[in-house]
């Protein structure tokens, strides 16, 4: 390249720089805009109360927001609020780096809940100071024979495999010390109950520093999101037990994957109270809806308009359709429902975790 190619590549340098961000901002626009416009308009997002959202990627927020319920608190980035089953997200990666990456075949079985320690009643623990006194109140500590090697959702798999890890004569303050020190990226998550599987509190911010941290390599998890994988629907899957989940979704190392007919192939772990993570299949965005509520089937509700944003923002369109039932085909919003919208189109997110797991 001669001088004056050179000369004319810094001249122009600035206006193609200025171009290409002008371009970003507006897809960005344009993106968060069908994403409002799906919290407007899908009934999957409807009657939801106050819930803060956000979607982003590994360096950051890429749009956010927050609805307010008539008469209700404001829910921000900074809210506290029990994170119920997405406690076993952080879990599972707490464990991955604990055994740097390597688990051994017992922890790969508690964490795809095949261990069949099944009989754990998280509200019996409400008093309970550490793993080990929650382990032994009632038949929490108990194991089903006929559940081991099927999937059976349950919190006793991560008790146990707790107290294995040497957690269970430690109080709250001690668990957060420990969590805090083999997982940084967590700093914004605690524990306020020692279980392990539902036990912790989050902020949106707290809970996206950890995704974020998945979604980088820091933590062995990241490497390891969709591995092990197992399915969950009795009925249609040889064994399994229960499932809180009515889609054929599988389950890896204590979180989804959304790979049913219809669905996108994200991993996620919506808790009971409808705060509900998630990252997508080419780990490249991440997202949370976060909320409070004691309805039934609340976290359903979030991952059912949590995966609707996730399309919205991929697509570029509003997603303003129903979900999809078991086979693909659309069913009406209801609570019974845990699932995301389906549009009939290809499904690249889905396709890109297909092939990674695939080895292509």
């Amino acid at each position: 390249m001669t001088f004056r190619h050179h000369h004319l590549l810094l001249l122009f340098l600035p206006c193609w720089l200025a171009a290409a961000a002008g371009a970003w901002a507006a897809d960005t626009d344009s993106r968060r805009a069908a994403v409002e416009q799906t919290l407007d308009r899908s009934p999957l997002c409807q009657g939801l109360g106050s819930f803060y959202w956000e979607i982003g990627d590994r360096r950051g927020p890429l749009a956010r927001g927050s609805r307010v319920s008539p008469g209700a608190r404001q829910i921000g980035a900074d809210t506290v609020m029990p994170i119920a089953s997405a406690s076993k997200w952080v879990f599972g990666a707490y464990a991955a780096q604990r055994y740097d990456g390597r688990l051994p075949p017992q922890a790969v079985q508690a964490l795809q809940m095949q261990a069949g320690d099944d009989r754990l009643q998280h509200r019996s623990c409400v008093r309970s100071k550490t793993v080990a006194e929650c382990l032994a109140q009632g038949d929490n500590g108990g194991r089903d024979p006929a559940h081991v090697g099927h999937f059976s959702y349950g919190g006793g798999h991560a008790q146990k495999l707790a107290v294995a890890l040497g957690l269970g004569d430690l109080d709250l303050a001690a668990l957060n010390r420990d969590l805090h020190r083999v997982l940084p990226a967590a700093a914004g998550i605690d524990y306020r109950s020692p279980q392990p599987a539902g036990g912790m509190a989050a902020s949106a911010n707290g809970y996206a520093a950890f995704l974020r941290g998945l979604m980088g390599g820091s933590l062995q998890l990241g490497h390891l999101l969709g591995a092990e994988a197992v399915c969950t629907q009795p009925g249609s899957c040889p064994g399994a037990v229960r499932s809180p989940v009515p889609r054929p979704w599988h389950y890896s190392l204590h979180h989804w994957v959304e790979d049913g007919p219809g669905d996108d192939g994200a991993f996620s772990s919506a808790g009971a109270f409808g705060f509900y993570p998630w990252i997508s299949a080419d780990r490249q965005l991440y997202g949370i809806l976060a909320r409070q509520a004691l309805e039934r089937a609340a976290g359903v509700a979030s991952a059912r308009c949590g995966a609707a944003l996730r399309r919205a923002w991929v697509s570029g369109e509003v997603q303003d359709g129903p979900a999809p039932q078991a086979d693909g085909t659309p069913l009406a919003a209801g609570p019974a429902v845990e699932a995301a919208p389906g549009n009939g189109r290809s499904r690249p997110l889905l396709e890109a975790w297909r092939r990674r797991r695939s080895g292509e």
